[in-house]
């Protein structure tokens, strides 16, 4: 039988992960909804949609960041990386849309 305290804190901790979850959810629907407007004018001045530059100082800040926050930087660059991947490819399918 679990002690109802700890049951009591096991919920809480969870309610607040959810919390987190659903705000992580958001602030990513609104970093798409920017970078979405990004491919728009990149893809109207024929920009490319990748910017290697641009790529590597947003990993570098988020590794300092994670590092700040006590996160493994290793995975904070996996993750941005991955973000990083899913931009540039609605990038070129903007551009592709446009051409089309």
């Amino acid at each position: 039988m679990i002690d109802p305290d700890v049951k009591a804190q096991l919920g809480n901790y969870r309610q607040s992960i959810d919390n987190i979850d659903a705000a992580l959810v958001h602030m990513l629907a609104e970093r798409f909804r920017c970078t979405k407007e990004v491919g728009v004018l990149k893809a109207k001045y024929n920009l490319p949609p990748a910017d290697p530059a641009r790529e590597e100082y947003q990993i570098e800040r988020l590794r300092h960041l994670a590092k700040d926050a006590n996160l493994d930087p290793d995975f904070a660059e996996k993750f941005l990386n991955f973000v990083i991947k899913e931009v540039i490819r609605h990038h070129e399918q903007i551009a592709a849309d446009l051409k089309a």
